[in-house]
């Protein structure tokens, strides 16, 4: 499946699946580092629907990790430039 962005672009309030996972996610924050490994990754997410529990369960990922946007997160002029930004 081709998803319509690249990694950082604008999925922050998209609710998505895995390609090797049933759960729902939903990503709340883009070029994010983990604070115990120091690794960057393109998405931090949460459990859908439980929503933002403690950092314990946060989910980080990259963008190929992704099979299916469910819902896509809120889009306005702002969210567009600073996805354009991200991407250069």
């Amino acid at each position: 499946m081709s998803l319509p962005w690249g990694p950082g672009a604008s999925l922050v309030g998209s609710v998505v699946r895995f390609k090797s996972w049933e759960q729902l996610v939903m990503i709340y924050g883009r070029k994010q580092m983990d604070s115990k490994t120091k690794e960057e990754w393109d998405y931090v997410a949460c459990y859908y629907p439980i929503g933002n529990i403690s950092t314990e369960y946060n989910l980080f990922f990259n963008h190929e990790h992704v099979s299916e946007i469910v819902f896509t997160g809120y889009i306005n002029d702002e969210e567009i430039k600073l996805s354009e930004d991200l991407k250069r």
